[in-house]
């Protein structure tokens, strides 16, 4: 009954640890862009992770049983409440020091780490599939952040194909006004065809890079605005659906509590986690790894809400933060402005995630055992 009881608390920490590291992640780019403030952004991060967490529990069986980690470690072990006792501390402990860091990890990385190395500690080599762990959990957590990128970049160029072009916005005072290169030289308020350039001079609050045009009559700037806020609810929504069956499977494979409450209970915390603790990280996909305009942080959340919606669709364990990561990536290299050192970071972030999860659960085992 005491394993069971800690097996509870851990799994709670871990999905308050998911909730200030990842659910800032989908709305990153609203934040990023300046369509919406922090507060905000966070305000609809929430309500939308919470739906998708909700809708877990008739759609997300399939993670489930993925993340119970049976075929991955031996029966004999999963039967064992300490096991997955240490795969929630260590994933929980992973999440946290990363998120007080600023680092967007994958608690999915977290998880997997855990689970390997709460496995080599009660079996040795034996205790892990190796074969299980390359082609259903570490193929699909290195090609998402790829395919990310690419579709982000082959939605970019598809934009400029089609025509759609920016206004450039230079800030001079408190008068918004629209001015044009005269044929003579300097300039003046009256309206231009293309392809001459389109200045919007006003103050600084009104300085921001937009869109010209208009689709079926629609201003594409107010479109884009529009759907910019719905796709990074997809996103969380997608982020919710996806990683609260990966926690849940703590619970539920030890037989502690049926997948439904123990949902609701793992959205709560995660709930919170990201109301309290997700600015550090929010900071840092937001501001640090490339700037963004509006239409370019809507087809960075279009991307990762597909991908990861349909890896959740499938029972395929993607880590929404490689994938939406990955998207914000790919717009820095078409746009020539991605921040190196910040990526790079980022990457050693992932590469450690693994290792360290490993280590703090085998050591967590041990103790237990």
């Amino acid at each position: 009954m005491a394993t069971i009881l800690l097996l509870a608390i851990a799994v709670v920490w871990l999905a308050y640890a998911n909730g200030a590291n990842d659910n800032f992640k989908g709305v990153a780019t609203l934040f990023g862009s300046g369509t919406r403030d922090y507060p905000t952004a966070l305000r609809w991060a929430t309500v939308t992770t919470v739906a998708g967490s909700l809708a877990s529990i008739v759609i997300g069986a399939g993670l489930v049983a993925t993340f119970s980690g049976k075929g991955l470690v031996p029966d004999a072990v999963l039967a064992d409440p300490g096991f997955m006792l240490s795969v929630g501390f260590a994933a929980a402990g992973t999440a946290l020091l990363a998120t007080r860091f600023g680092f967007p990890i994958s608690t999915t990385h977290a998880l997997v780490g855990g689970l390997v190395g709460a496995g080599l500690a009660a079996q040795g080599t034996s205790g892990v599939n190796l074969a299980a762990l390359g082609a259903t959990f570490v193929a699909p957590l290195l090609i998402a952040p790829v395919v990310a990128a690419a579709l982000t970049a082959l939605a970019h160029w598809t934009r400029r194909a089609l025509g759609v072009s920016r206004d450039t916005c230079v800030c001079m005072g408190d008068e918004v006004r629209v001015v044009a290169p005269e044929p003579r030289g300097g300039l003046t308020a009256a309206a231009v065809a293309a392809p001459l350039p389109t200045l919007t001079v006003g103050s600084a609050e009104a300085c921001a890079e937009r869109y010209s045009g208009r689709v079926v009559g629609i201003s594409v700037q107010a479109l884009l605005d529009r759907l910019h806020v719905l796709s990074g609810g997809a996103v969380c929504f997608a982020r919710g659906l996806n990683d609260t069956p990966k926690v849940v499977a703590l619970l539920v494979t030890a037989q502690a509590l049926h997948v439904p409450l123990t949902s609701l209970i793992v959205t709560v915390a995660m709930a919170l986690g990201g109301l309290i603790s997700a600015r550090r990280v929010a900071e840092t996909m937001s501001q640090r790894i490339t700037p963004m305009n509006h239409g370019q942080g809507f087809t960075a959340n279009l991307a990762t809400a597909f991908l990861v919606i349909w890896a959740s669709r499938w029972g395929l364990p993607v880590s929404t933060t490689h994938v939406s990561c990955g998207s914000l990536f790919g717009i820095g290299v078409v746009t020539g402005q991605a921040r190196w050192a910040t990526i790079g970071a980022i990457a050693l972030a992932w590469m450690t995630t693994l290792p360290v999860a490993a280590a703090l659960a085998a050591g967590a085992y041990l103790i237990a055992g």
